[in-house]
């Protein structure tokens, strides 16, 4: 059987032309690439401007971080100062309550003496604080008014650490004044009144 070689013969030169168009075809996408890289860089402000987008991108990115940066350690210094600040009134209101606390255990102490001096007193053999009616009278006065400024006293003791424990977890109490009250300052009155009517006493005697 004869052989067909123009058929063959085709088949070759078919194949031989595909890949010959293949292989331009490549040459062109390159040369395609190529065109573009070099009209893209050879436009003006091309690459220039893409770089000044990157940078003005990472300036602002830079910016944003400081400016959070900036605002964290704002309020950290604020926080900060504020509870130096509350430290501070908690310190000056504890020590004035310790003050007052102070002031206030002394009157107890000179009402608790000026009673068990005159109360000696009117005991001793001999004595004339208790030799009349109206002295008698006037002595026991003068204790009455000594026992009461003796509870005045621990009843603005107690007022004042009342005053101090509640105001040691409290922001807004930290700004009150602590104070004695009423019964603080009639305690002092009632002591002066007290040893007044036990000085009368003895004078009557």
């Amino acid at each position: 059987m004869p052989l067909p070689w123009l058929q063959i013969i085709d088949a070759v030169i078919g194949v031989s032309n595909f890949a010959r168009s293949r292989r331009t075809g490549a040459v062109t996408d390159e040369l395609q690439q190529q065109q573009q890289l070099e009209t893209a860089a050879r436009t003006p402000g091309g690459l220039e401007a893409r770089m000044a987008g990157v940078v003005v991108a990472a300036l602002k990115e830079a910016f944003d971080r400081d400016t959070r940066r900036l605002e964290l350690e704002r309020d950290q210094l604020a926080a900060e100062r504020e509870r130096a600040d509350r430290a501070l009134r908690l310190e000056l209101r504890r020590q004035a309550a310790d003050h007052e606390i102070g002031r206030l255990r002394l009157l107890a102490g000179v009402a608790v003496a000026g009673w068990l001096v005159t109360l000696v007193l009117a005991i001793w053999p001999g004595s004339r604080m208790v030799a009349t009616v109206g002295a008698r009278v006037a002595l026991g006065g003068g204790w009455l008014l000594l026992g009461a400024a003796l509870a005045a006293s621990f009843s603005a003791q107690a007022r004042v650490a009342a005053a101090l424990t509640s105001g040691s977890g409290s922001p807004s109490a930290t700004d009150d004044a602590v104070t004695s009250g009423a019964a603080g300052a009639a305690a002092l009155w009632l002591i002066v009144c007290g040893l007044t009517v036990v000085g009368v006493a003895a004078l009557v005697a």
